[in-house]
């Protein structure tokens, strides 16, 4: 995988979320902590990787023990983006017990969550041939609120975005092409609608829709649950005219012959809908 700079978490959005997080899990406070541990009580936790992964999350684990404390600190080990193996330590927590038990749920919540998304990312990227001009991509199926931080994540594997949000770009789905009366309809109301700047993606399903998408002007064309033959059949139809993206399917097996017919990208749901959450602890030292 090559080493790209890593876009930085906008901090309201990852004030955002932690505020939302402890908010779910402590605005009515923690009856066992408070119980049983004094604010005497100094500690320092290790976070440790329970398996091989690939890091993603730092920014927020950090806020996460800001907001519950902010005489907590909290040192990073490895970067976002590193490749860990079971054992090695991504971060190590010190200060005061009491916060950091009350934040150490919410925290991990939402480490072993980023981090097998960039984990799943890395295991499709590392997929792609030597050389190969093809990107991994996420889409929107993302879970809900927390967009931005599984975005980031996927980045962190390796990966790009597509789309931020609906107003980001026009992309003519099956069923905007059924409301329009057709693929060449929907292509030509999107490019009397849609401000100059704006590129026209429309999804195919077929040799046919995809022929007239091109003769309309589409910029993208999604190449949607196409086999490997007719893949190979329809990059060659568009012979460089538009921008080659394809979904549905998607396995870890078909990514390098996928990336072989000469697609530009290949968007993947289920980086973000599907991923394991990974085996993180945070251990007493």
């Amino acid at each position: 995988m090559s080493e790209r700079a890593l876009p930085p978490l906008p901090a309201v959005v990852v004030r955002d979320v932690v505020e939302r997080a402890l908010r779910e899990d402590l605005a009515r406070g923690d009856v066992t902590t408070d119980a049983t541990v004094p604010m005497s009580v100094e500690a320092q936790c290790v976070l440790r990787a329970r398996e091989p992964m690939t890091l993603a999350g730092m920014p927020v684990f950090e806020a996460v023990f800001a907001a519950v404390d902010a005489e907590l600190v909290v040192e990073a080990k490895a970067r976002d983006g590193a490749r860990l193996a079971k054992g090695d330590v991504a971060a190590v927590v010190r200060g005061r017990a009491n916060p950091i038990l009350k934040g150490e749920r919410v925290a991990l919540n939402f480490a072993q969550r980023m981090c097998g998304v960039a984990s799943k990312t890395a295991s499709l990227v590392d997929a792609l041939p030597a050389g190969s001009k093809t990107r991994i991509t996420d889409t929107r199926k993302t879970t809900p609120g927390l967009r931005a931080l599984e975005r980031y994540a996927v980045r962190c594997g390796g990966g790009h975005n597509h789309r931020d949000d609906l107003s980001s770009a026009v992309l003519i789905k099956d069923n905007h092409v059924a409301a329009a009366g057709g693929v060449a309809e929907a292509i030509r109301r999107a490019r009397d609608f849609a401000p100059h700047t704006s590129k026209i993606e429309c999804e195919v399903d077929t040799m046919e829709q995809l022929e007239v998408a091109l003769e309309a002007g589409a910029d993208i064309v999604m190449l949607d649950n196409f086999d490997d033959q007719t893949l190979k059949r329809a990059v060659d139809l568009v012979a460089g005219r538009a921008f080659v993206e394809v979904s549905g399917n998607v396995t870890l097996e078909r990514v390098p012959i996928i990336a072989e017919a000469g697609v530009d990208a290949i968007s993947v749901g289920g980086l973000t809908h599907s991923a394991r959450a990974m085996d993180l602890g945070l251990d007493w030292s």
